[in-house]
């Protein structure tokens, strides 16, 4: 009997790339919004859901707490849950703040987004190659 042993050298894996980003206007809103809310809050829970004349619908609410398998991401001192189901929707979505004379809200830059109504309350969005998660 030959005895060899196996040894195995640690793999180093590198740094996933995040699901979503904030740009600093819309980390900055939405720190302000938490610290004014009723009660703390696990982070900003981010999703898609069907609706809309385009078929799909981004949607932003406060999280009480992290679902088992929610995307948690931190960025600029912001927590955001992203839904399991919306992850290969929101690859590469970076979050804005936009101020305007007429509104203000949070827009969505996604690459995988094919198309949007005219009104801009929804959109087309195809899912995110799995190569893109690597």
């Amino acid at each position: 009997m030959n005895d060899v042993s196996l040894t195995s050298t640690p793999r180093v894996r590198r740094e996933r790339p995040k699901v979503v980003s904030l740009t600093d206007a819309a980390a900055d809103r939405v720190r302000e919004i938490m610290g004014k809310a009723e009660r703390p809050y696990a982070g900003l829970r981010v999703g898609v859901k069907n609706g809309g004349c385009a078929g799909q619908e981004y949607i932003l609410e406060y999280a009480d707490v992290a679902g088992p398998l929610d995307e948690v991401v931190n960025d600029k001192g912001v927590t955001i849950l992203v839904e399991p189901k919306a992850v290969l929707f929101l690859v590469g979505t970076v979050i804005d703040y936009d101020v305007t004379r007429l509104s203000s809200k949070f827009t969505f830059r996604n690459p995988n987004e094919t198309d949007a109504c005219g009104c801009g309350e929804s959109v087309t969005i195809q899912p995110a190659e799995p190569d893109q998660l690597r």
